[in-house]
């Protein structure tokens, strides 16, 4: 017999998996070189520092969120909780479900690309063979992801020790090699705390801070987490402080055997690596599990992302369709398939040095700077009791984080950050025609009689 609600059945372990298959991904291998060419010099080691300390602020403020409020669609329920169920919270979780059916396939379709660029060190490729990789790599994914949660959560076990795998190879090659120290002692080399090296931290940080997106993606699987007030903060700080440790290494380890001045300017880095310390079919085989890394973080992000539309639909905010569950599986299918599809055209037309900058703009406003505010504003208003995780230092983290998103926002661009406003507005224009026509707020009959 079919259910009709999502079941608990994701541990600790697996939500762990699950965040940090999601923060790895392609990201950190073809972030690398450009993190050092931002940063030209040996201490672009800071741009990594820089985003798991932005990481660790922000998860204080996903902790308080997710812990109070497990249930699917995660920054959805927040912005809906935090800015008020029935007056301007149902605007704001509406903006949020609204981009995310534009940033999640952009997530998607970057891992995607990712992977077909990476790809490309294996076979040459032309345009159309790329692209079609790319889809390729998105069709797959929903076709394994089209299945029961219990399931999955044994798919992200297994493909989260083939990330740790691939990682602990590359740092211990590095290790191996006999100069891993190297970089650290000569990290200060040539730096100067100027605007010039701060300018520089923060556009490096919008391209490091992509490689940790995914440590909230618990949050949005919280109605299918066990013990979630306890379960959904600890797999945030746990994958934090594993992927910081394994990026920050894994920087080291290549640096200490390419110069950075050749790194920066390696397309593909990683193999470069592995073929000067064990030649070429070491290379091969790191770069296919690089690949298989890559596709287990689209797998986990596509995961996540499906919950949100369904949720919003399931609390009668979205199109109903959405709301769908499978009648054997018990997942949101049309949610899934939906995302999929439209991730499958974004990899078929976007550039990943764009995707990259177009993901960070879009979210920090709708979601990372507003629920911090709103996160504030309702510890204001409710009592301590109300929230199982809380923050140390309240509010200190909450401004720390709005800060530190504003900067990494500005650093994006001023056409990206156009662009999310204009998403923003438009997004803005369909909620009010929405809720006029079904009388909603602030159109109900009691708005409109005051």
């Amino acid at each position: 017999m079919s259910q009709n609600s999502l079941q608990r059945r994701l541990g600790l372990l697996q939500a762990t998996a699950i965040n940090m298959t999601d923060m790895v991904g392609i990201g950190p291998f073809i972030t690398l070189p450009m993190v050092i060419g931002m940063m030209n010099g040996p201490y672009f080691l800071y741009a990594w520092l820089a985003g798991a300390v932005l990481s660790l602020v922000d998860a204080m403020v996903w902790s308080e969120l997710g812990a109070a409020f497990p249930k699917a669609g995660g920054s959805y329920n927040f912005l809906k909780e935090t800015y008020g169920k029935q007056g301007f919270g149902r605007l704001m979780s509406f903006l949020f479900v609204w981009q995310t059916m534009i940033q999640a396939p952009l997530v998607i379709a970057s891992a995607a690309i990712g992977f077909a660029s990476y790809f490309s060190y294996l076979v040459p490729l032309s345009t159309l063979q790329s692209k079609l990789i790319s889809g390729g790599v998105v069709i797959a994914i929903i076709a394994l992801l089209y299945r029961k949660i219990e399931h999955i959560g044994k798919i992200s076990v297994l493909l989260w020790g083939a990330v740790l795998c691939t990682m602990f190879w590359i740092i211990g090659g590095g290790i191996a090699h006999g100069n891993f120290s190297a970089p650290i002692r000569h990290v200060n080399d040539g730096i100067t705390l100027n605007y010039a090296f701060v300018a520089a931290i923060g556009f490096a940080s919008v391209k490091s801070v992509y490689s940790y997106l995914g440590y909230y993606n618990v949050c949005h699987l919280g109605e299918e987490i066990i013990n979630p007030s306890r379960n959904i903060p600890r797999s945030m700080f746990l994958s934090i402080a594993g992927i910081a440790t394994l990026y920050l290494c894994m920087n080291i380890s290549v640096v200490s055997v390419i110069p950075w001045q050749q790194a920066k300017d390696s397309q593909f880095v990683i193999s470069d690596f592995m073929h000067q310390l064990a030649g070429p079919t070491a290379a091969k085989i790191v770069t296919c599990l690089i690949l298989l890394v890559a596709f287990a973080s689209v797998f986990s992000a596509t995961l996540g992302y499906s919950r949100i539309p369904y949720a919003a639909a399931a609390d009668g905010a979205f199109f109903k369709v959405f709301a769908r569950l499978h009648p054997t599986g018990n997942f949101p299918y049309v949610s899934l398939l939906v995302l999929g599809a439209i991730a499958f055209i974004f990899s078929l037309l976007f550039k990943l040095s764009d995707v990259i900058s177009a993901i960070l703009a879009m979210r920090i406003l709708i979601q990372f700077i507003s629920q911090a505010i709103g996160l504030y504003l309702l510890r204001r208003a409710k009592s301590e009791t109300e929230f199982p995780y809380k923050m140390p230092f309240f509010p200190l983290p909450i401004f720390l984080a709005i800060l530190m998103w504003a900067g990494i926002l500005i650093s994006t661009g001023v056409n990206m950050v156009l662009g999310g406003l204009a998403a923003i507005a438009t997004g803005t224009i369909v909620y009010f025609i929405k809720a006029r026509v079904n009388r909603e707020w602030p159109y109900t009959p009691a708005a409109l009689k005051k």
